[in-house]
Order: structure tokens, then sequence, then C-alpha cells
């Protein structure tokens, strides 16, 4: 007696990413930006909490770089910085 179980009848589709596939950045464009967010990461214990802003940072700079598609800060879980930005312009004037 076979103990083989056949499930034939379905099969895996896999399908793509929801924000889709973005270029690498084989040039090091934002290099600098990857480094010191890597290296907020490990002087925190990899709690990437803490490291926010570099994370921030390194994701402006592909955009402007058109390493990935632009998005609004504040849908890719940024809004409190933004919100912080403009407090802080508002107490210089």
């Amino acid at each position: 007696m076979s103990t083989a179980m056949n499930f034939g009848s379905k099969s895996f589709k896999p399908r793509p990413p929801d924000k889709g596939s973005f270029p690498l950045d084989h040039f090091g464009e934002c290099k600098a930006f990857k480094e010191k967010y890597m290296k907020c990461l490990r002087e925190n214990g990899s709690d990437n909490s803490l490291c926010r802003h570099e994370s921030k940072e390194y994701l402006e700079c592909r955009m402007d770089r058109q390493l990935m598609a632009r998005e609004p800060l504040e849908k890719l879980g940024f809004k409190d910085l933004m919100e912080e930005k403009v407090e802080s312009e508002n107490q210089k004037v």
C-alpha cells in the first residue's frame, strides 16, 4: 500500500511582490546611506525602530535616483517623522 498522497489538482502559482521589482544599486549611488543605516542597526542590536531616520534617508536616496518607485514617505511608514520635520520648521519661523 502506498502512503504517498496525491494533491495533483492544486498547483502553486507564484505572484509578483505588491510593490514590484526594483533595480539593485549596481553603482553604489546610495551606498553611504545604506552603510549608515547598517551601522545604526549594529550599534542598536538590530532594533530598526531606533534607525528610522537612517532608513528614511536611504529610501529617499533610492527614490531620488530612480532605484525604486517614488512613494509618499507617509505611505512607507514615516508619517511621524514628516510631522516632526514640519514642527521643527515652524519653530524656526
